[in-house]
């Protein structure tokens, strides 16, 4: 008889033997032994099909189902995870748990598996599970990985790139988007250190929900730092999951910030925008799928993570900068373009002298780009989409510039300095399209970028 080795086997059964391997307490060899001896006997089953599958296996979702990953961190909000977990089952979303060892001190693994439904993971080192490296499969199952509470040791740990738990190990071995709840005193919330790795972990392109301001824990203590209540973790996590593939394959081109048009090499024209909801709604493009890219004028903002950005000053540039962008899907114009430029702009300082007049500056036209990339021949993307920026008559002054500029939708908001939107975080805006003006309510820029994408989404999907 040739000998056989598991080595020899085919991937499938190998898998299937470290399965029922591991949760007998046997060897793979030894349960080789079992098996061929069980199959001896007259009238025995077969030896790995007729083997009940793993806890795990029989709880394992059918591919339609979305799945959610959570892990709870050690903070007094964790009891809130528990209503969690039934929120996300409400929705028909698959969900496991992992506790980190300062989480059980809140919550234990009983009463978050009790909800679950399944085993809840808690140790890197667990030899029931770690057989076949199971952090690295808790790491690849998930659709969306969610952190509630994501305390500012956790956060720290994952700015840091650390991965000495099994929650860490998990986070750092995944690819799919992470959503943080953070939860913690206000004093740590407002901490320069726990600051400097929020901006670091929205860098890496990890989500927020909250934190929120109100009555903390501990008696006497209020502030920012609250965990989100479960339904607006689960709004978040909602809104997440369906944008994660609308926007696969589609090219999207974004344009963000100011522009600045040189006087001399000091001194330039210049805007208030932040481009902060350019940039918001370019990382959205790119949560949905898209292939993006990015546009930006001068701003004091990261670049979003899955993005090819190109950095620019002027007007002019910006233009150069779209054309090679193109083809695309869609064209979003969110700058705020400067309208004029400097015609003669000095090559050295302009130097100010007693009794010399002041300098007479000569202004000239910039190209417009949105005007430009609509009225195209040819590579006219499908979808055109132009901001404006109004300080009255917003909606009318939209639909007028929607018509001139020969684009499909045009986002207006009311942009005058009591509203605090230009370099704000939240906007009101209303869609004007060719059937007419739809107001949205006010939300955060992030949040108006999720609602655009999802709109151009259904767009697309009803122009096909």
């Amino acid at each position: 008889m040739a000998s056989l080795t598991v080595r020899q086997l085919d991937d499938r059964l190998k898998k299937l033997l470290r399965l029922r391997a591991a949760r007998n307490g046997r060897s793979v060899e030894d349960e080789v032994r079992t098996i061929l001896r069980a199959a001896a006997d007259e009238g025995a089953p077969g030896p790995l099909e007729a083997s009940a599958p793993p806890r795990e296996a029989r709880s394992a979702a059918p591919p339609a189902v979305r799945r959610v990953l959570l892990i709870i961190g050690g903070g007094i909000a964790a009891y809130k995870s528990l209503d969690l977990i039934r929120r996300l089952k409400e929705r028909g979303l698959a969900v496991r748990c992992i506790l980190t060892k300062a989480a059980e001190r809140f919550v234990t693994p009983l009463s978050a598996g009790a909800i679950v439904g399944e085993r809840v993971f808690t140790d890197l080192f667990d030899p029931a599970h770690e057989f076949d490296v199971g952090h690295i499969r808790l790491a690849r199952e998930p659709d969306l990985v969610v952190v509630a509470p994501a305390t500012a040791d956790l956060m720290a740990k994952l700015a840091g790139g650390h991965a000495d738990d099994l929650a860490t190990a998990v986070l750092l071995a995944t690819t799919a988007k992470v959503l943080l709840a953070p939860a913690m005193n206000p004093r740590m919330w407002a901490n320069k250190a726990t600051q400097r790795n929020l901006a670091q972990l929205a860098a890496d392109g990890f989500r927020f929900v909250g934190p929120n301001e109100g009555e903390m824990a501990e008696a006497g203590e209020s502030g920012t730092g609250r965990m989100a209540e479960p339904l607006e973790i689960a709004a978040a996590i909602d809104k997440l999951l369906t944008l994660g593939h609308a926007l696969d394959g589609v090219r999207v081109l974004v344009t963000s910030g100011p522009t600045y048009e040189p006087i001399d090499p000091v001194r330039y024209i210049a805007n208030r925008s932040s481009g902060k909801q350019g940039h918001a709604i370019a990382a959205a493009a790119a949560a949905a799928g898209a292939e993006v890219t990015l546009v930006s004028g001068p701003v004091n903002l990261p670049d979003p993570p899955g993005v090819t950005v190109a950095h620019v000053e002027s007007a002019r540039d910006m233009l150069e900068a779209v054309e090679r962008a193109l083809p695309a899907d869609v064209a979003i114009f969110a700058a705020a373009v400067a309208d004029w430029r400097v015609a003669n702009a000095s090559a050295q300082k302009i130097k100010k002298a007693a009794g010399k007049a002041v300098p007479a500056l000569a202004f000239a036209e910039n190209p417009d780009i949105l005007a430009t990339i609509a009225h195209r021949k040819a590579q006219r993307p499908r979808l055109v989409i132009g901001f404006a920026a109004e300080t009255e008559n917003v909606a009318a002054n939209a639909r007028a510039k929607r018509a001139a500029k020969g684009c499909d939708w045009i986002l207006a908001n009311d942009v005058s300095p009591q509203t605090g939107i230009m370099g704000g975080d939240s906007n009101t805006v209303a869609l004007i399209t060719a059937n007419g003006a739809e107001s949205w309510p006010p939300q955060s820029k992030d949040d108006v970028a999720a609602m655009l994408i999802a709109r151009i989404a259904d767009a697309l999907k009803a122009d096909t």
